[in-house]
């Protein structure tokens, strides 16, 4: 997963960040960072909205990315989307085994997404709540799945 400037711009222009009045514009903070590092100015936030994100990290980051997120960073809510990996065999272009997208280093059933999301919860004092994105598929689920915490 690459962090990009070039997509910060994007944003700052789709979101007419220059043409903002100035009380507005002050509410708005687009920084570019890494979750797996401790960084301050994730601190003190009310949410945190991890999408699409845990998959294109190495497996052996998960407990970086939970140190900052869960442990440092303590938003009252975090929402954490991913692929659901039981629901790859509808995919025609997909084969036994095949990810969804090239850069992807995991994609979890709702099993082992449930598994980790409720570990997590535990070990920082969060609830947790699954929830199935899309339409839900006879025996297989949604194609996406998330977990939202909250610790208040």
């Amino acid at each position: 997963m690459v962090v990009s400037h070039q997509a910060l711009s994007r944003a700052a222009a789709r979101l007419h960040l220059a043409e903002m009045p100035p009380r507005q514009r002050a509410r708005l903070d687009l920084i570019q960072g890494s979750l797996l590092y401790r960084d301050e100015r994730l601190a003190g936030f009310d949410a945190a909205a991890l999408v699409e994100v845990i998959e294109h990290l190495d497996a052996n980051r998960l407990g970086a990315l939970e140190t900052v997120v869960f442990g440092q960073a303590r938003p009252a809510h975090v929402f954490v989307t991913t692929p659901n990996a039981d629901y790859n065999q509808l995919y025609e272009t997909l084969n036994a085994g095949e990810f969804r997208h090239t850069d992807h280093r995991f994609e979890w059933s709702r099993a082992e997404f449930a598994a980790w999301a409720t570990a997590v919860a535990e070990r920082h004092g969060y609830q947790v709540q699954l929830v199935g994105m899309g339409e839900e598929a006879e025996g297989v689920g949604p194609p996406s799945q998330m977990a939202v915490f909250s610790n208040i």
